[in-house]
């Protein structure tokens, strides 16, 4: 057998196809059954991708907390800048793509606008949010995507944020852009296009904004994130632009998921949904659980600056890891059976759905919250709940991934 049709590449090749769309945990399983034949518990070697695979709970983990690794290794070089240069001086500055101190700097002025304060201050607002939104479907069949699972968090961030009415409706277009770049969606010409004009757009109504900000403050993260310091260190127009479309995008592409994908693994487990209406209470540690089961974020990826030892094997600087996060929240040496939704589960959070380590996610507190509201209101007051059997379709997106609609209907 060639090198070009080896099985760990074909294994590698079928994480990018339809099927990892529709369902990929058996794709994930069967790559993990090959990287036992190699000898390693959790690690497949890509070869022909100058890259290793990681599957197990405790080598995704050692990556994403190795001051070795590298995020956004070779995202915004080479070909993807060529092929969106407008989108990369978008990116580029995003604290995502940052490590050290460049990471720590940008990390540190969105902290002190994104405090826990400002997260625990937003509960209100979410349950108001939510309210509305279950009252305008009561008692008919809607989509929970569109009509629960995407407003709800996107109406969230962009109040936080003190956007309101045009600017929230643009923001929402650009963090949907920035979510198909950033996941891994198809490159059609139709998407490239679309990329490069939301970013042009992005950048002329940044352009001042800083400046504005700073000069008449107002309510809300945005005007904090222009308004913070560290050591008389503020951030520029393109980094406030950056980061501010990455806690959007952030701040609802996992909720969403978490929401949605949640809805129906319930619907998949109802002793699980039953447990909850008993005790609303459960809504923490099943939100836990449905972001360990549901891992909104299923794999993310680090390239190495040094030399890494995982597993027995040593990983050479200047290679690639692909960290499946998904299959690590399944790891049955870390979650007995790994597939149940259990509310009960003492060792749910340590899941990885918000990463570890330096690039823990920022909005992580925020997901939570948004997720715990969710399923304890619709639990508390809508106990039959229902989400029939239905062909639910997803997003075209191989890493943030969600149903794209699902129908279910309210008491």
């Amino acid at each position: 057998m060639t090198a070009a049709t080896s099985p760990a590449l074909e294994a590698a090749q079928a994480l990018f196809s339809p099927q990892a769309i529709r369902d990929p945990y058996p794709l994930y399983a069967r790559a993990k059954a090959l990287a036992a034949e190699q000898g390693s518990a959790s690690l497949l070697r890509v070869p022909e991708w100058n890259t290793t695979l990681a599957f197990g709970h405790d080598a995704v983990s050692a990556v994403l907390r190795s001051p070795a690794a590298v995020s956004g290794a070779g995202f915004a070089q080479g070909d993807t800048e060529d092929a969106y240069p407008e989108a990369m001086r978008v990116l580029q500055p995003m604290m995502l793509f940052h490590n050290g101190m460049s990471h720590t700097r940008l990390r540190g002025l969105a902290q002190a606008a994104f405090t826990p304060r400002v997260v625990a201050q937003s509960r209100e607002l979410v349950q108001s949010r939510l309210d509305r939104l279950l009252q305008g479907v009561q008692g008919r069949p809607f989509d929970a995507v569109e009509e629960l699972a995407v407003p709800l968090p996107v109406g969230v961030i962009t109040e936080m944020l003190g956007l309101r009415g045009e600017d929230e409706a643009k923001f929402r277009q650009w963090s949907g852009t920035v979510a198909d770049l950033l996941g891994g969606s198809e490159q059609t010409p139709d998407l490239m296009a679309r990329i490069e004009q939301d970013a042009r757009e992005m950048r002329g109504y940044f352009r001042d904004l800083a400046d504005e900000l700073r000069a008449h403050p107002q309510p809300g993260l945005l005007s904090a994130l222009a308004a913070a310091e560290d050591g008389g260190e503020r951030l520029s127009s393109d980094e406030l632009l950056a980061n501010a479309v990455l806690l959007l995008a952030a701040g609802h592409e996992t909720t969403t998921n978490l929401i949605a994908g949640g809805l129906l693994e319930l619907s998949r487990q109802p002793d699980a949904w039953a447990a909850l209406v008993e005790r609303p209470d459960l809504a923490p540690a099943v939100t836990e659980e449905l972001l360990r089961l549901v891992s909104p974020v299923q794999r993310t990826g680090r390239g190495l600056a040094q030399d890494v030892t995982l597993d027995g094997q040593t990983l050479p600087a200047g290679s690639f890891v692909g960290l499946i996060v998904a299959a690590a929240n399944r790891d049955p040496s870390v979650f007995t059976d790994p597939d149940r939704l259990d509310p009960q589960r003492r060792n749910a959070a340590r899941h990885l759905a918000f990463a570890s380590g330096p690039h823990y996610c920022l909005g992580a507190s925020l997901a939570r919250l948004e997720g715990e509201v969710v399923f304890r209101t619709l639990a508390e007051r809508h106990p039959t709940l229902k989400v029939p059997e239905q062909p639910v379709p997803f997003r075209p997106n191989f890493v943030l991934r969600g149903p794209r609609a699902l129908q279910a209907t309210l008491d």
